[in-house]
This record gives structure tokens, sequence and C-alpha cells, in this order.
């Protein structure tokens, strides 16, 4: 029988040589020579510290960032980590030193980077394009929704907020009438557990009514629609996801096509990403040449984002959402869908009343008349226009639908309205949404389909390495500031990747 040394992994001394532990081709051999090279300077860190003249030597910015950096591509979010890291793993204590930073210090760096980590990404893109990693063809935007640090229960309206803090003191001030008629005292005895709960909902009330005080307003949309607010972090919003709702953030990352290069990240507290698509790529025009083209899903797609693209001269193939029905490669995709779960209660439910619709109604385009299904008969429809649609339209009598016994499966409200009218539609103009038409006939063509299709593989793989490779599941700071710039320092680790993959600082 063949007989093997045994393995002796027991803790011993070794001399080891610091910088031989960055080992050329590596992430952290990258990181290191990038930022001791120059090629990132950090003179825009100096404005936190105050300690030219007095104060004690604080820890550099470059090894604070080297240690976040190389903290984040191996999953570790958290500053108590990276600073445990700092002392105990060798890779780490190569680029710190032996004088491994405090926790504090590390969690106040992050927090508080937000403007020089911006120029940072910048000068880390340009060094990409000195190395030949952007070929500016096609940038593809996309955008992530994940949990920031807020609960999702402290949100609502003004109404609702307020109406939440009158509750929890009522709550608060019957528990301890309870206690103060069943001890017959003027001061109750609480046991231990009910004190605290009463002492918690007392401080949940007055934090809610001090938000109250500081902000006066709802939040609104885009389109000025209310808002809820967030007591935790006013700058997340509720989204909806695959998963269910959150209270989070969605980061839009713009990223080009040659090598998965990130051009450019920003995090915003908005569920909408049509009101993302414009800041993306204004912030990516500085990349683009004349013949890059942004692709985008149908989440991105409006009329009025395809107009400002258009004015802006940006090449745009950007999916609507009926994309997938007009595609004759995907004919008969239905039966690929997951079938009904044969253990499903199919008892049926009671719904509302299903109203007459125009397919209920009998119509004669040419005597131009309609005949409801009653039997009565409205003459002379009248040609309409909206949204670049083109019908006929008509209205039936009040005589005629006053005494109606079918009134009820007619009208929607048919306590306030005195009769039905119906429209049928013949043709679909386009006048009304012109840049919606072109974009369509762009990407039913081939060349146009050969492009959107591109657009998954490129920027998919690059959400797939910051989540489950980099264990970006959730933002854990507050602040849209913060949030967006802790985005970005992820974002900065899968471009120093990059780097790292081309050989850089190893020829």
């Amino acid at each position: 029988m063949a007989r093997y040394r045994p393995v002796d992994n027991q803790p011993c001394f070794l001399p080891v040589v610091l910088a031989e532990q960055l080992l050329p081709g590596s992430f952290e051999f990258a990181l290191n020579h990038l930022v001791d090279s120059g090629a990132v300077p950090l003179d825009a860190f100096d404005a936190f510290y105050r300690n030219d003249e007095t104060g004690a030597p604080a820890v550099s910015p470059a090894v604070l960032l080297k240690v976040v950096l190389l903290g984040y591509s191996r999953g570790l979010v958290s500053s108590r980590a990276i600073a445990s890291a700092c002392e105990r793993h060798v890779t780490f204590i190569a680029l710190c030193g032996t004088d491994a930073p405090h926790f504090t210090t590390i969690a106040r760096f992050v927090s508080r980077v937000a403007e020089p980590i911006a120029e940072v990404f910048q000068r880390v893109l340009l060094v990409c394009d000195a190395q030949g990693l952007i070929g500016r063809q096609m940038f593809a935007i996309d955008g992530v929704k994940l949990p920031g640090n807020a609960c999702k229960r402290h949100s609502g309206t003004r109404s609702e907020l307020a109406q939440r803090a009158a509750k929890m003191l009522d709550a608060a001030q019957a528990m301890l009438r309870r206690h103060q008629a069943a001890d017959g005292a003027p001061e109750p005895t609480l046991p231990v557990r009910e004190q605290r709960h009463i002492e918690k909902l007392a401080h949940e009330a007055q934090r809610i009514t001090r938000f109250l005080a500081e902000h006066r307003h709802d939040k609104t949309g885009a389109r000025g629609a209310v808002r809820k607010s967030n007591v935790t972090d006013n700058d997340s919003a509720k989204m909806a996801t695959d998963k269910g709702v959150i209270q989070g953030y969605c980061g839009v990352a713009t990223v080009d096509a040659e090598h998965q290069v990130i051009v450019d990240a920003q995090a915003h507290g908005t569920g909408s990403e049509q009101a993302l698509l414009l800041p993306a790529v204004r912030a990516a025009q500085a990349h683009m040449s004349s013949d890059t083209v942004v692709t985008a899903d149908a989440g991105y797609h409006s009329e009025s984002n395809l107009k400002a693209l258009a004015e802006m001269g940006v090449n745009a193939v950007i999916a609507d959402n009926q994309r997938r029905q007009r595609d004759p490669r995907l004919v008969g995709q239905d039966k690929h869908r997951a079938g009904v779960d044969p253990l499903h209660d199919k008892t049926r439910k009671p719904g509302k009343t299903v109203l007459f619709g125009p397919e209920d109604f009998r119509h004669d385009a040419l005597r131009r008349c309609c005949t409801c299904p009653a039997g009565h008969t409205a003459q002379g429809g009248h040609e309409a226009q909206q949204r670049g649609y083109v019908s006929l339209r008509y209205r039936f009598q009040a005589a005629q639908c006053g005494p109606c016994a079918l009134r009820g499966q007619c009208l929607r409200k048919p306590e306030t309205t005195a009769a039905r009218q119906v429209a049928f539609f013949q043709a679909n103009t386009g006048s009304a949404h012109p840049y919606t038409q072109r974009m369509r006939t762009l990407i039913d063509s081939e060349a146009g389909r050969a492009l959107y299709d591109r657009r998954m593989g490129t920027v998919e793989p690059v959400f797939a390495n910051l989540r489950h490779n980099k264990g970006l599941r959730r933002f854990t700071l507050r602040g849209q500031t913060k949030v967006d710039a802790q985005f970005k320092l992820f974002c900065l680790v899968h471009n120093i990747e990059k780097l790292a993959k081309a050989g850089y600082g190893t020829g």
C-alpha cells in the first residue's frame, strides 16, 4: 500500500515577505499597483483630515481604499469583518501593513467617500480604456433592485404615519390604564417586559413625530404622484421585485460589451426604471463614440425617453413590452411555461360583475350603426383619434338605457351614468408615438434583434458577479449619497478584476 507524508497544518511561525504575497495577475496585485503607481490620485480624501500641524497621524486613504475593495472582492462587507481580516489574513496584511485599521475607521471611511470615489471610478475607467478594455460598440443598461438598511414597516404617507404614531401612544396609554385599574394605585407596578414594551411604543411614536416635523410634505414621484416616505431611510423606496416588495434602492449599471467593463454606476431610491435611463445615458456619454449603440430592456421604454435619446443623437435599441410576442423565433414558447399546480384550489372565487364589452355589441361599419345586447340601436358613429388609434364611437340615448333591464351589466356606474358609450378601434396610425413606431421597426429587423440579443449576455453576467460572487445582496448604508458610493465601490471591484485578468501591472 502506498505511503504518503502527513500534512502538518499546526500553527507555526514563518518568515513572510509581505510584498511577495501579492501574486502578479491577481486582484490584489492589480489593486496595489493601481493605487501605489499614482494612476488613481487620492488628493480628494485629504479634505477629511485636519491634522496637518496637530493631532495623531491618520490611516492613509490608500490603505483604507485597498482593504475595503479587497474585502468587497472577497464578500466581506462588514467593517468588523474587514478589520478582522487585516489582523489575520496575510493578503490583507500585505496591503495595510502590520498596523491594521480599526473597524470604526473603516466604517467612517466607507460612509463619507461619496465625492472622492466618483473621481476614483472615472480614473479607473481611463486606465481600462488605456488597456484597450472599452470597445465603445455597445453599452447595455440595466438595473438591480436591492434591499436597503431600512425597515419596510416604517413606510407610509404623512397621514398614515401620523395615524400609526397615534395608535402607538393609545396602545401605551391603554396598557398603563389596565394595570392601574388592576393594582388600584395611581402609579401601577408593571412587569419588566411590559414596561419595556410601553417604552418602545412611546419611543417609536416620538420618532415618527420628529420625522413628520422635519418632513413637512409627502414624497412625490417623477409624475407628481404621492410616494410613501420611510422613517428609517427616506431616500429609499418600496419596490416590487420577483421575490416580493422590498424597501431599498435600484442600482443602475452601464456596461460596455467588449470586456463587460462598467462605464457608469448609479444608485437611486426609485423603482421607476423609465426615470433612470436618461441620467445613465448622460453619465456615460463621455465614453461614447458616434457609433456607440445603447441597449436597454422594456422597463426603460417610453415615448419621452426615445424622443430625448433621438434629440441627444444617441443610437439606441430599447425593447417594448410586446417585443417577445412579435418575435417569430419565440412562437410556441407558451408550451414551456409551468403548468397549473394540480393541488391548487380550483374553487371559483366570487368576483365582480362582468360588464358587456365592445365584442358583445353588433357593429355595422358600413351603415355606421351599433346594436347593444338588449336590442337598442345607436346610429351615426363619429370618428375619434386617441394616442394614435382611430376609432368609431357610438353613444346610446338615455331613453334607451334608463329603463333597460341589463343596465347593471352594461354600465360601470349605473346609479350615476345616464347612457352607454362604446368605441370600435379601426387602425393605429402611429402619429401619437412616432419614436415608438420607429423603435419597433428597428428592433423587429434582423440587425435590431442581433443587437438586442447581445444585451443580456453583456449586462446580466455583471450583476451575477456582483450579487453572487461578491455578496452584494443588500446595501448596508443609509441615504442615497452613501448608497450610491457603496454601489460604485462594488463596481470598482468588478472593473479592477478586468484589469487583473488583462495582466495590468505585470509587464
